[in-house]
């Protein structure tokens, strides 16, 4: 009997979207080009992660978790003065509040197991190389198991979870870059660099360089690692520099206040790279389809929403999928009718990230507008699906200099199914392991 639901890909949007439809009953099956455990980037959860993970049932799995407990985020200024600290528990007292520093090989393998668990037919190691359409409408796909042997499979719904790889967005040409996010990363691992105590010990950072053209995330993690990445505009990092190594040793030394922490610390690992070109769709779903997480669209990494944004995109396409089985309507309109209000929510966060590439002070917002504080910290912690926090822009504004143009939106980039350089496209450099 073919399924109800495949999903393409079983990293976290395609395990959400996965559980939670197979939690109502319906038969999913999900193919996965990969073997899991395998090395991701992206490895610090925000506190809205909270809400879907409990829908998942992953919530007791990850409070017994070796993983590394958060409850803030703290940025440094390009002389090296640090914020206070944005706690989460502070802003909301409820145990959302805390959430966890991940390796995303452990945390994604968690996932999938969980969805497994929840009923969902997993499959590792198969290749999915087209889907099957009938007119407009998708009907299934065609797969490539280990063994070389393709066959179809079909179903009333194909959900894109293939990550960056966008199998239906690249088809469609349905993706647009965005005009001002195009950005990229090196980074690597440290063991034994400095850590706060309390409940700072799992603090991110943001540590802004000296000439403020890029920025460093530190993310303490378990077995005494620290992930510390550096991200700037892609002309800076990869356009007439040296090799990864050297890149990266020239952004720490404009970085004192990390250049301290890492002191005694022992590299080990070798050193990542990707473009982090930001992008989107013009749609998120047709009859018989849907896109979520990464194959949908790309936010900047600055504030960890990455996660998030492939957790609520899952469970908003699962609602609409369930409600479309059960009332006999996969068509477009219903299976897309969630986008609108989670396009709604990237933009939130879209324009804070802008906003910080435009020069944006925490420090010198919070103490012009001290009210705004508690909503500034909701926007961070991915309470962002709401207009309560619209408030903070106009005042945001006020404090732009004289002649500073607004904010292209994201739909002003350039449409393209493909990106120079081969965007988003992880490069492990010698040495380099996960």
């Amino acid at each position: 009997m073919n399924p109800d639901v495949i999903v393409i890909g079983g990293g976290p949007a395609g395990s959400t979207v996965s559980t939670l439809i197979a939690q109502r009953g319906r038969k999913v099956v999900l193919f996965e080009r990969e073997r899991f455990p395998r090395f991701h980037i992206g490895e610090s959860l925000i506190p809205e992660t909270y809400w879907v993970l409990k829908r998942l049932g992953m919530l007791p799995k990850m409070q017994k978790s070796h993983f590394v407990k958060k409850y803030s985020v703290q940025f440094v200024n390009s002389q090296g003065k640090e914020s206070a600290p944005f706690y989460f528990w502070d802003n909301k007292p409820h145990e959302c509040s805390q959430t966890w520093q991940v390796v995303r090989s452990e945390f994604d393998q968690m996932m999938l197991q969980n969805a497994r668990e929840h009923g969902v037919e997993a499959h590792e190691g198969v290749r999915v190389l087209d889907v099957l359409f009938e007119g407009e409408r998708a009907v299934g796909v065609r797969i490539r198991e280990e063994d070389g042997t393709e066959h179809e499979v079909r179903a009333s719904v194909v959900v894109d979870a293939s990550g960056q790889v966008g199998i239906l967005q690249n088809r469609m040409g349905l993706r647009v870059w965005d005009p001002l996010l195009n950005k990229g990363a090196i980074w690597t691992y440290w063991r034994g660099a400095y850590r706060d105590s309390g409940r700072d010990e799992g603090a991110t950072m943001v540590l802004q360089t000296a000439d403020r053209k890029g920025w460093f995330w530190y993310i303490p993690q378990h077995d005494d690692m620290v992930s510390v990445g550096v991200v700037a505009p892609f002309d800076e990092l990869f356009k007439g520099r040296g090799p990864y190594a050297q890149t990266y040793e020239e952004e720490v030394a404009k970085c004192p206040a990390l250049k301290q922490r890492i002191a005694s610390a022992t590299r080990a690992t070798g050193y990542f790279a990707t473009k982090d070109y930001s992008y989107r769709a013009t749609k998120v779903a047709g009859d018989g389809w849907v896109m979520i997480g990464d194959a949908f669209g790309f936010l900047d990494p600055l504030y960890s929403s990455g996660v998030l944004l492939a957790l609520r995109s899952g469970e908003m396409a699962a609602d609409a999928i369930c409600e479309g089985l059960d009332q006999g309507d996969t068509s477009s309109a219903q299976l897309g009718k969630w986008g609108p209000a989670f396009n709604e929510g990237v933009d939130r966060m879209r324009r804070l990230v802008c906003e910080y590439y435009e020069g944006f002070s925490f420090g010198r917002f919070v103490k012009a507008f001290p009210h705004l504080r508690g909503t500034v910290t909701d926007i961070l912690i991915g309470d962002v699906f709401r207009d309560g926090v619209d408030k903070v822009w106009q005042p945001m504004e006020s404090q732009y200099p004289a002649g500073k143009r607004s904010i292209p939106r994201w739909d002003e980039g350039t449409p393209s199914a493909e990106a120079p350089d081969k965007a988003n496209e992880l490069v492990l450099a010698e040495g380099a392991r996960p």
